[in-house]
């Protein structure tokens, strides 16, 4: 299957900050497992990648989730903080991840994918300050 996608670090953040090759090939591998586990086809993860929201597909929740579980950043529905800082802090700055998780990271949803959607869809909005 090929790769539909290059999420980095909360995906959303892509945009915002320079990963570094073994970083991208990293994402890669994390998207393509999450795709092919979640079964999410192409134009769901690229309409996720480019922020709509409108179709929000159980699977592409799931696919969300499955990917900042694969990142390290949510465990069972809950977000981990200090990993997001401790990975995204270098790139992107402290104070600018901590402004966008005092924003984000409280939010929760019905079950763990809708939580891991939420944050992703409040991360990739509020990414122009990262």
């Amino acid at each position: 299957m090929k790769v539909f996608i290059v999420l980095a670090a909360f995906a959303a953040l892509a945009a915002a900050v320079e990963l570094t090759d073994t970083q991208k090939a990293e994402v890669k591998e994390r998207a393509k497992a999450c795709a092919e586990q979640e079964g999410v086809t192409k134009e769901q993860a690229l309409a996720l990648r480019a922020g709509n929201f409108e179709d929000a597909d159980p699977k592409v929740k799931c696919f969300a989730n499955c990917f900042l579980e694969k990142t390290g950043f949510v465990v069972d529905g809950q977000i981990k903080q200090d990993v997001v800082l401790t990975k995204l802090g270098p790139i992107a700055g402290d104070d600018k991840v901590k402004a966008v998780q005092a924003k984000c990271d409280s939010l929760k949803g019905a079950n763990k994918c809708e939580t891991s959607y939420e944050l992703y869809k409040c991360y990739h909005q509020n990414r122009a300050q990262i």
